[in-house]
């Protein structure tokens, strides 16, 4: 019979007084999973945790302590459990909060203030041994007499105790910020680097102190260190500012860092922010100030300054930035590097300045703000200097194209690019030839250059003898000799000249004696070139082309990110293609409109060729190491294009091994949640095709499996395909089917309603992979608790699908009923009538796996209720039964040894009678 919770329980209070801990574990588990009252689930997972925390295993024991004060938070004993496995686990300032708590309470409660004392002690007693460790690091370096090696081991120790809460503290209350700030003047780098860090373990989650810090110090000295010119020192300090900008913004996490007790009520801190913003704009024209340094500054305000949500109805730090410092940042768009009048920049920084001033104005709300910025980037004074003008407009062409566009058709702006291609200054004619190609990507001005461009570019191209010149005159008319995109038919150029092009291009990508700026441009070339699948077969099939490509993505110049991105979309053909109606293609053909044609060697076929090609080169380390790049050129727009690459590369089965082992799964996390909204979708779809086949525990090992679930989760959505919505059921099933704490993963991202929501889908294979996906969640308490509810027809809709034709659904909801009637007891006649005959014909069916599933069930349902039992064997069940239970020819199997098992208990109710009891009575006298 059914066991009650409230006879587990006294049975698992029993065997805890006995000091049989497992079995008291075990009559409190199933307990749980019978109970329906969350005050009882609350008292069983206090006695559970008082099992733990006899058998030493403190972490479930503060696991079970903190579920059983999730549901009542005055529950004393609870929290007393949970202070004593905080103790033990080390968390002693946690443990500290919960005895206080409990001391609180029952103030005369001996045990409570035995345990307060010995955590004062042994918190006073770590703080004191800290804080002999503090001030000895502070003498060794004040001591000016000491040698190098000992300073620099002690900066490092400091470094050490900043991570921890209590030592940060000591830090930061003995005065440890000025001996910092005199450490950041040190000549040592690795003193300065070891001072950085520990700001960063004293400002981390700590919204006070990081106030105090930034005051204390001032922003200009930490702009100074960032601005340095080695380029370790400044990206530590920019990890440091970033912390700080994220522990201003976002506070603190109590869970993490504990009390915070410096900060006063009502206390913001909107004047450090403004502090620290206004520093970085100063950094932008800074000749003092080096090109990587800059660079970081530019790469905080992209990260800090937009709005994360375009939901978010303020934008005022967007616009007192733009207020501020738009004619700031227009001063290192506008610096032309090869001159030596403006402030040092790196081969990043044109592109970093494009990526802000086109976030700048994607945020903001109206076209009056809009109209502003447009105003502000056309009066800019360095639009006097033509050469300026024209970096500037280059720059805004590549972010916010818009207003690009508008500063370009000012008076004499198209006249003053046209003319500086002529000019015998080599750096005059790079500024203007990048000026239009940039131009040429804007269909308003594409036809202008096409009529006026093209014949300047061939000119460039043929007679420059500065290979720096020829390249990006090359790019030019790549640029135009693409117009046509995919479309076959429309072709800018004569017979074989994209060919020849795409030649070239390849051959200064392997040029080496090239530097790196003008290979980039070569790349940038291919991007357009391989629109046409004549290029992209000769791409793939030069091996030298594709790993000179992949070894500049992996290089410090990261505006090639994009360029490669695109390049190998067009090889894989990743891109979208909405194939248009053939009736309405027919329409066109009559009408004698234009008709897009797709190149033959586009099909199916070719393109599969060409991933294995790119695979075989190296492709897939390519791609992770431009996922890690932290750089604002890593925009969404190239994070859709890696993602859509990836999913190209795991599309067939064969290949996903490979992909996965050279490091796509981690890759692949980061690109579903920070991309574009089809790039979240296309990476997720790879995460779903890698999880179906491979072994998830090995694809994402560790923790990094718990990551997944949010992006399958994200493909059940009507915006998605139907294959999208399957591929996601089948990963998720995978995933559910490894463990309990999966499952709860996959509960909390509220995936259990959706996935119930296609198993109603009309489309068969969605169907049976959503009821599959259920197969495996059922296995967890609060998913049995959904079915086992009243006044719903979950049951019911389990029953009918095991009598469906459908081999594969019948198969996944005979599973789930099978695994709850395990479980639970489920009168499956209260569902449908047409139960017994549906449980007949699984008992009877020639497949192997649904006739074990029926036996199953029958089996669990004549275990739990005697009455059922009798139901089942007046029915043609009995007879069925029988002849299972002898078996195959095979002789016995699984599901022969449960039919005999139901038949034995059929005799032990006394409902039929043992063969020998009927020789008995029929030898009677």
């Amino acid at each position: 019979m059914i066991e009650d919770p409230a006879t587990l329980k006294e049975e698992g209070n029993n065997l805890f007084k006995a000091g049989d801990m497992h079995g008291a574990i075990c009559c409190y588990t199933k307990a749980l999973k019978l109970s329906d009252s969350q005050a009882d689930c609350a008292v069983l997972h206090r006695n559970r945790s008082a099992c733990y925390l006899k058998l030493e295993d403190y972490t479930k024991a503060e696991a079970d302590a903190s579920k059983a004060l999730d549901a009542d938070a005055a529950d004393v004993k609870a929290r007393f459990r949970r202070a004593q496995a905080f103790q033990k686990l080390g968390q002693l300032d946690q443990a500290f909060l919960d005895a206080q708590r409990c001391a609180q309470l029952e103030p005369k409660n001996k045990a409570f203030q035995d345990l307060l004392r010995q955590l004062g002690a042994q918190i006073q007693q770590k703080l004191n041994s800290t804080d002999a460790r503090v001030q000895q690091m502070f003498s060794l370096l004040s001591d000016t007499s000491a040698k190098d090696s000992d300073r620099l081991k002690a900066a490092q120790n400091l470094v050490v105790l900043s991570r921890d809460e209590a030592g940060a503290e000591l830090i930061f209350r003995n005065d440890g910020v000025r001996l910092i700030q005199k450490l950041l003047a040190s000549k040592q780098e690795e003193v300065v680097l070891s001072a950085l860090r520990t700001l960063v373990g004293l400002c981390t989650g700590h919204q006070s102190r990081t106030m105090a810090i930034v005051n204390e110090l001032g922003m200009e000295q930490l702009c100074t260190v960032m601005g340095s010119g080695t380029s370790t020192v400044s990206l530590a300090a920019c990890h440091l500012l970033q912390v700080m900008f994220e522990a201003l913004t976002e506070g603190m996490s109590r869970e993490i860092r504990g009390k915070e007790e410096a900060i006063l009520p009502g206390e913001k801190p909107s004047k450090e922010l403004r502090s620290m913003l206004r520093h970085l704009l100063e950094m932008m024209p800074a000749s003092s100030v080096s090109g990587s340094g800059r660079d970081s500054a530019i790469n905080l305000l992209v990260k800090q300054v937009p709005r994360k949500s375009l939901k978010m109805p303020d934008n005022s730090v967007t616009l007192w930035v733009i207020d501020q410092g738009l004619k700031k940042i227009l001063e290192v768009a506008g610096t032309v590097p090869e001159l030596s009048d403006g402030p040092p920049l790196t081969d990043n920084s044109h592109m970093s300045c494009s990526v802000l001033l086109s976030k700048l104005y994607d945020d903001l709300k109206s076209d009056k703000e809009r109209e502003n910025f447009s105003k502000l980037c056309e009066e800019y004074p360095g639009l006097e200097s033509k050469l300026r003008a024209i970096q500037t407009v280059s720059v805004l062409l590549q972010g916010p194209s818009d207003v690009g566009n508008r500063t370009l058709e000012m008076s004499g702006m198209m006249d003053a690019v046209i003319s500086l291609c002529a000019s015998k200054d080599v750096t005059h004619q790079q500024v203007a030839v990048e000026a239009l190609i940039h131009a040429a990507g804007k269909a308003k001005r594409a036809s202008f250059i096409t009529a006026n461009g093209v014949a300047l570019l061939k000119d460039l191209y043929k007679k420059s003898e500065n290979d720096r010149i020829r390249v990006r005159a090359l790019v030019g008319l790549c640029k135009l000799g693409s117009a046509g995109g995919t479309d076959f038919s429309m072709k800018q150029f004569a017979e074989g000249s994209t060919l020849k092009l795409a030649k070239q291009c390849r051959k200064w990508l392997c040029n080496e004696s090239l530097p790196p700026t003008s290979r980039r441009w070569s790349v940038e070339g291919l991007a357009y070139l391989t629109f046409d699948a004549d290029v992209k077969e000769d791409l793939v099939e030069d091996k030298n082309a594709l790993q000179a490509m992949f070894e500049l993505a992996k290089s410090e110049d990261k505006t090639v990110l994009f360029a490669v991105g695109s390049t190998l979309v067009n090889c894989t053909n990743s891109y979208d293609v909405e194939k248009p109606d053939p009736q309405m293609v027919e329409l066109a053909k009559y009408a004698k409109q234009h008709v897009p044609e797709e190149h033959p060697k586009d099909s199916p076929s070719f393109v599969e060729k060409r991933l294995v090609k790119l695979l075989e080169a190296g492709v897939v380390s390519a791609l992770v190491c431009m996922v890690k790049q932290e750089s604002p050129a890593l925009t969404e727009s190239c994070r859709e294009c890696i993602a859509r690459v990836f999913l190209a590369l795991v599309e067939r089965q064969e290949d996903r091994g490979t992909v996965v082992a050279q490091g796509a799964g981690k890759a692949l996390i980061p690109l579903a949640s920070d991309n574009t909204d089809t790039g979240k979708i296309k990476a997720a779809q790879a995460l779903a095709k890698i999880t179906i086949t491979s072994n998830p525990e090995i694809a994402f090992p560790g923790e990094r499996i718990y990551e997944v679930v949010r992006p399958l989760v994200s493909l059940l959505s009507l915006e998605c395909t139907l294959l999208q919505n399957f591929e996601s059921l089948m990963a998720l099933t995978n995933l559910a089917g490894i463990s309990e704490r999966l499952r709860q993963k996959i509960i909390k991202e509220k995936a259990v309603a959706k996935v119930e929501g296609y198993m109603f889908e009309e489309h068969e294979l969605v169907r049976a992979a959503a009821t599959e996906c259920m197969c495996n969640m059922v296995l967890s308490t609060e998913v049995q608790k959904l079915f086992l509810a009243t006044g719903n027809d979950r049951l019911k809709l389990l029953v009918l699908y095991s009598g469906e034709e459908d081999e594969r659904l019948r198969k996944a909801a005979a599973g789930t009923l099978a695994m709850l009637t395990a479980e639970h007891l489920i009168l499956l006649s209260f569902q449908t009538t047409h139960w017994l005959e549906i449980l007949q014909a699984l008992l009877l069916s020639e497949i192997v796996d649904l006739r074990h599933r029926g036996v199953v069930i029958v089996h669990n349902m004549m275990q739990a209720d005697k009455s059922l039992a009798e139901t089942l064997m007046e029915s043609e069940a009995l007879e069925i039964l029988s002849v299972l239970a002898k078996g195959g020819e095979a002789g016995p199997n699984p599901a022969s040894k449960i039919a005999q098992h139901c038949l034995d208990k059929a005799i032990e109710y006394g409902i039929i009678k043992s063969r020998e009891a009927k020789e008995t009575e029929g030898t009677g006298p």
